[in-house]
């Protein structure tokens, strides 16, 4: 008969395998955290001062966001208006050329009708008239560019010629003073001309540092006899450049 050996009875118990190793692994993060903040104690590091700290900056960026956002509401707010300026200014100088035209065109047939009224055996006395007058300004101060035509109101395509003579009326240290056309070009007293139809004209002109010009008056003078010099007077107004 076989006797049977000792029976050995083992407890095997897996999860207070894992748990032991998890509560070892915890334990040890925690000496390890511990020992971190122990560092940082030793160190001076206030963990406190330092939230408080980031706190402070946090509440410093908001504010600083938010005042970035007022300028950018307020420079878009300028740039609109600015251009709400530019537009305005130039509908302004559009309106301003329209009327100037009109005036113009209502000049030129106020002088044809008035050639054509003309007594009988009496000779028109307009014969040339002055349009699209211009000041553009020049490089140098007070140096600008004066340019006109010279229109044919009566009998165009017959030829005529003679000259022109210009001068500047304004002030000079606060006393009425006038600009003649030798002293505007250096030693010009006359332009001369000879067309047709119709005649550009563009004279540089060098006006006095103290002189400040308030009109500018253009004489025509044909050559022909019998027929008055023919003046127009202008606003001394420079064109924008």
């Amino acid at each position: 008969m076989n006797i049977p050996g000792k029976l050995v009875v083992r407890t095997y118990a897996p999860a207070r395998h894992w748990v032991t190793l998890a509560i070892l692994v915890l334990l040890g993060a925690l000496a390890l955290y511990v020992a971190f903040e122990l560092g940082r104690y030793k160190a001076g590091y206030d963990a406190m001062q330092s939230a408080a700290e980031r706190d402070a900056l946090r509440t410093q960026i908001g504010q600083l966001q938010g005042t970035e956002r007022q300028m950018r509401v307020q420079l878009a707010a300028a740039e609109e208006a600015r251009v709400a300026e530019v537009r305005e200014r130039s509908e302004v100088a559009r309106t301003i050329g329209e009327l100037q035209a009109q005036v113009e065109r209502q000049q030129q047939d106020v002088e044809f009708y008035r050639g054509l009224v003309a007594q009988p055996g009496q000779q028109a006395t307009v014969l040339v008239g002055v349009q699209q007058f211009h000041i553009a300004p020049l490089p140098g101060g007070q140096k600008f560019s004066l340019r006109f035509s010279l229109n044919r109101l009566l009998r165009p395509g017959e030829p005529i010629s003679g000259a022109i003579g210009i001068t500047v009326d304004g002030t000079r240290d606060g006393t009425p003073a006038t600009q003649d056309l030798a002293s505007l070009t250096g030693g010009k007293n006359e332009l001369a001309f000879s067309f047709r139809y119709t005649s550009s004209v563009e004279q540089e002109v060098s006006l006095p540092a103290d002189f400040k010009p308030d009109r500018v008056t253009i004489e025509v003078r044909p050559e022909r006899k019998g027929v008055a010099p023919y003046q127009r007077t202008f606003v001394w107004s420079v064109d924008p450049s």
